[in-house]
């Protein structure tokens, strides 16, 4: 059962992760103009920059209409975070306290772009690290992009494996006591 305790801490590391973004977001604005790198490391693998997004993941939608944008980038993930939250703060969902950590930072990461996607519509979301790709799937840089978005794929495909995990887990286990049942 979650405890208070367990919740507070949880919200806390949504909101932390949510803060830190937001802090990081705001030294980039004001010490980088847009368009331009800041900084560069290990040669030209690494830069931090200022991009600004106005779209989804690679910029996808950035020219759709304000309808779209609020219906598709700003309720359609506040739902998604409600949903998380609700799964990470409710006994309602069988989930490890691991993947409740791994769920509080999928929050704290969807709030962050929210919050950007609200407070910054026209402007759009500020990305911020810009990582060489070497010609790969035709990019020679990864498109821009920032803790945030770090946090939601990394801890969603954490999520997910330990969901995988578990379940493969639980199926050996379940044959385990299967075969001491039949000898």
């Amino acid at each position: 059962m979650t405890s208070k305790k367990e919740k507070t801490i949880l919200v806390s590391i949504a909101l932390i992760s949510l803060a830190v973004d937001q802090l990081i977001k705001y030294f980039i604005v004001k010490n980088i103009p847009e368009g331009h790198v800041g900084a560069a490391f290990f040669g030209d693998f690494l830069y931090i920059c200022h991009e600004r997004n106005r779209g989804l993941a690679f910029s996808l939608g950035a020219g759709s209409g304000d309808f779209v944008r609020i219906l598709m980038f700003i309720i359609f993930p506040l739902v998604l975070i409600a949903f998380v939250s609700r799964m990470m703060l409710t006994d309602r969902f069988r989930m490890t306290r691991v993947q409740k950590v791994f769920a509080a930072l999928v929050v704290g990461g969807g709030l962050g772009t929210l919050a950007d996607r609200i407070f910054r519509f026209r402007t759009g979301v500020v990305d911020y690290i810009s990582v060489k790709f070497y010609g790969l799937f035709g990019f020679q840089r990864w498109p821009t992009f920032n803790l945030s978005d770090s946090l939601v794929v990394v801890f969603v495909i954490a999520l997910a494996i330990s969901y995988i995990v578990a379940e493969l887990g639980s199926a050996k286990s379940q044959e385990t006591e299967s075969g001491r049942k039949a000898s």
